[in-house]
């Protein structure tokens, strides 16, 4: 077991690889989608809007799966898993960031009308890296 300051860690996590969170239902079934992520003092931090399902499932069940893949191996993965705390404040600024990251724009160029983004930072309880 390793923790989020190892190189090979901070390499996937530093780099637009994407990630795949999951949570748990309410009716006890898994919920995984792929999401942009970012590495922050520790934690990881993922960001969507409010309303959707695995933010919901998060407020219900702070437990989650984050698995991110590197982009040219499937098999040189990080799993982390922990509990997650969301937050609305600054969550604009974080998305914009994401949109920097993977898309190399400014500003997140999918926002909603009337959409209210929440970032959640996962404090690591478990990271798990696999590199062959």
């Amino acid at each position: 077991m390793t923790d989020l300051s190892n190189a090979d860690v901070q390499d996937l996590l530093t780099k637009p690889n994407y990630g795949v969170i999951s949570t748990t239902n309410a009716d006890g079934s898994i919920h995984s989608t792929v999401v942009w992520l970012d590495a922050v003092d520790g934690t990881v931090r993922v960001n969507s809007a409010v309303g959707r399902t695995w933010p919901s499932n998060l407020e219900r069940d702070p437990r989650t799966t984050v698995v991110v893949t590197a982009a040219d191996n499937p098999y040189h993965f990080v799993e982390i898993r922990g509990t997650a705390e969301g937050s609305t404040d600054g969550a604009d600024a974080v998305i914009d960031g994401l949109a920097k990251k993977y898309l190399g724009v400014d500003e997140y160029p999918y926002r909603q009308a009337g959409e209210q983004r929440i970032t959640y930072t996962i404090t690591p309880a478990r990271v798990r890296l696999v590199k062959m």
